[in-house]
């Protein structure tokens, strides 16, 4: 039989190997002097945490697996020995503690950046800690700084914190020193911020449209209520002008919203407050209506200022990964291990903001600082690390 090749035909198959496990040995010769009699021999190689036998990318996987992933240090323990590989939880535990410590510097250089912004948003949510004979309810708190919407320049970025209650003396002291607009729910504990008498100046408080719609579309979806329907609709022609708009200069948002967006919201108003004078000051669709009139200022700030957003939803997005993770790791251990969550979070949550791997991030900067000079930090921040990798991949 006579063939004559046509052509060829490719076949793909996605596949998967099994992740290798390694274990990476330095070797440093040791040198006598013949003369002197003395001993020398090269410096150990740095590591990421002090005495510690692991390794950058193998603590960068723990973290992320538990932060990002949401994987409890149970599972991720159990995973590994099915791997050959036996780590007890408790010192997956310590790894995380002391890689935490490291990465500290990496953390006060973040809170620095978001707090030099003039707009931050804030919000917190539960996470339930350890105690003796009980678990109480602790909280997470963050501040998220994205000046995208306005198409602000500076990387996104945000804090995270951990508090044991949630008492207003928190984010006060979270705040301390701090003034501008601040975008938040309607928590009291926000309240003494906003005071006149506040040093060094009293924070401006824009509220979330988000928040007030979701009173009204709860009723409109349960109860079939038409001002609820009707309230809902009207707030919805707002956010329609607000995706119009996004990632426009502050002075184009401004413009179009004192076009188009103030008199739907004069006409809001004045429609609010003629259906809250023909209903009972004790019904639902009241209080619905109630929580927007009595912050009214609050919520039409953003018609005067640009850089306002018209949701707190940059905050809630934040801690959406807080609320998930919970679910699986259904605690913490302690209160040091929420501080600890909340400096992980703080991380990974800023990564995702700038579009940056947290894994391969934590890899190559827990390898990296340890030598770094603590003057340069900021060239480890995520923004500035993808920065230098882009411009690696085109010089290659």
């Amino acid at each position: 039989m006579r063939l004559r090749k046509l052509g060829e035909v490719v076949t793909r198959t996605l596949e998967c190997e099994p992740r290798r496990w390694k274990v990476v040995e330095h070797v440093r010769e040791k040198f006598s002097c013949r003369d002197c009699e003395g001993i020398t021999e090269p410096p150990a190689p740095s590591h990421p945490i002090a005495r510690g036998h692991a390794g950058p990318s193998l603590l960068a996987m723990i973290l992320a697996s538990k932060f990002l992933l949401h994987q409890p240090l149970n599972r991720q323990s159990a995973t590994y020995a099915r791997e050959g590989v036996e780590i007890d939880v408790s010192t997956l535990a310590d790894w995380v503690g002391a890689s935490v410590a490291t990465l500290d510097p990496i953390v006060q250089a973040i809170r620095t950046h978001v707090f030099r912004g003039e707009r931050i948003h804030a919000d917190d949510t539960t996470v339930p800690v350890l105690a003796k004979l009980k678990t109480i309810t602790g909280r997470i708190w963050t501040y998220v700084r994205d000046d995208r919407p306005f198409r602000g320049k500076v990387p996104p970025a945000a804090i995270f914190y951990y508090s044991r209650t949630r008492a207003g003396e928190y984010p006060r002291a979270h705040l301390a020193g701090w003034a501008g607009i601040m975008q938040a729910d309607a928590y009291a504990g926000y309240n003494e911020l906003y005071e006149a008498r506040r040093r060094p100046a009293p924070i401006q408080e824009a509220a979330c449209w988000a928040h007030g719609r979701r009173k009204f579309f709860e009723l409109a979806k349960l109860a079939k209520a038409p001002i609820a329907c009707e309230a809902v609709r009207r707030i919805d022609e707002l956010f329609e002008i607000e995706r119009e708009i996004n990632g426009r200069a502050p002075e184009q948002r401004l413009a179009v919203r004192q076009e188009r967006s103030k008199p739907r919201v004069a006409a809001l108003e004045a429609w609010l407050r003629e259906q809250r004078d023909r209903i009972s000051a004790k019904s639902e669709i009241a209080k619905a209506i109630n929580y927007s009139l009595n912050r009214w200022a609050a919520f039409t700030r953003f018609l005067d200022d640009g850089r306002i957003c018209l949701s707190n939803n940059a905050a809630e997005r934040a801690v959406r990964g807080v609320a998930i993770g919970r679910g699986n790791w259904t605690f913490c251990g302690s209160d040091a291990g929420g501080h600890r969550a909340a400096a992980v979070y703080t991380l990974v949550e800023t990564c995702k903001l700038n579009d940056v791997d947290p894994q391969a991030w934590l890899a190559y900067v827990l390898a990296k600082l340890p030598d770094h000079p603590a003057k340069r930090i900021d060239e480890l921040l995520p923004w500035n690390w993808k920065a230098s990798q882009q411009a690696i991949a085109e010089a290659a």
